[in-house]
């Protein structure tokens, strides 16, 4: 790209926009993330008894759920973002190109 492409996508509105909102709920993603990972390390550092419980008169831990849920937990919000980025962030960018291209 040249120059003065690049400096008018810099100079956009649409472009400032992007950058705050994909900035924003990436980290609102990772924040939940880490409070869902370091949660079920925290379970399993202080409450084992908790996570040892078994479930119905199987073998089967109450810990094992949990940590399906935490990565169950992790493709949902990967799937969440890759929707957003293909909807909002992907619109946005091209009207950027666009407008930048005139």
């Amino acid at each position: 790209m040249s120059d003065s492409i690049v400096a008018r996508i810099e100079a956009n509105p649409k472009y400032h926009e992007l950058k705050r909102k994909r900035t924003a709920f990436g980290w609102t993603l990772t924040i939940l993330m880490l409070i869902v990972y370091f949660g079920y390390i925290a379970l399993i550092a202080f409450n084992k008894p908790f996570l040892a419980q078994p479930i119905g008169g199987g073998v089967t831990t109450l810990g094992i759920p949990i940590g399906m849920g935490v990565i169950i937990f992790t493709i949902v919000i990967t799937g969440i973002y890759v929707r957003r980025a293909n909807g909002e962030y992907d619109r946005l960018t091209r009207e950027i190109l666009e407008e930048a291209s005139k």
